[in-house]
């Protein structure tokens, strides 16, 4: 059995079976996370996850050194770009945050995300979607902070949907193949 989100196709089987609740580590792979979860915002999951290696040849692999160095003609090759969402203000978005992270030290943004994780323990096994919650007061934490130190389009929504793509909390049903062992 798995999470019922995951059956409508086989791009989300795949996610969900391979990726989706995986401890995620690094600050560039962290840094791609974010920014996808902030493209997804509004939208399905589907369609970031189908053009997700558009997104990846858009940004240079999400290597943070790389992306801070986008200049204005870059943001219009990127406006233009048929294989990403050409939402403006998320690709500005993306763009200033890759600046903002250039000046952290290497290992600061996996060990802030990181820091943000639920003792597992306290966190029952999810029975139903209903069980799922979109807000948790760890990604209302983890938003603030990470707009603290400057980042942008980071609310407690894609906060937490970022914790669950990682692997900071295992929101896999209970009954799900998936679900890490207690």
């Amino acid at each position: 059995m798995r999470c019922p989100w995951a059956l409508s196709t086989p791009d989300y089987v795949t996610y969900h079976d391979e990726e989706w609740g995986r401890p995620v580590h690094g600050d560039d792979a962290l840094f791609e996370r974010l920014s996808l979860e902030a493209f997804q915002s509004g939208l399905s999951w589907i369609t970031i996850l189908r053009r997700r290696e558009g997104f990846r040849a858009a940004f240079a692999g999400f290597e943070i050194a790389k992306v801070a160095t986008f200049t204005d003609t870059d943001r219009d090759r990127l406006l233009t770009d048929e294989g990403i969402i050409r939402n403006r203000a998320k690709i500005d978005a993306t763009l200033a945050n890759a600046r903002a992270l250039a000046d952290w030290t290497p290992g600061d943004l996996d060990e802030l995300i990181w820091s943000h994780a639920p003792d597992p323990v306290t966190r029952p096994a999810p029975k139903t979607l209903a069980d799922v919650p979109a807000v948790t007061p760890e990604s209302t934490a983890l938003s603030k902070a990470l707009k603290k130190r400057g980042l942008r389009f980071v609310g407690p929504t894609t906060a937490y949907a970022l914790m669950q793509a990682c692997g900071l909390v295992d929101d896999h049903l209970e009954t799900c193949v998936a679900r890490s062992a207690p």
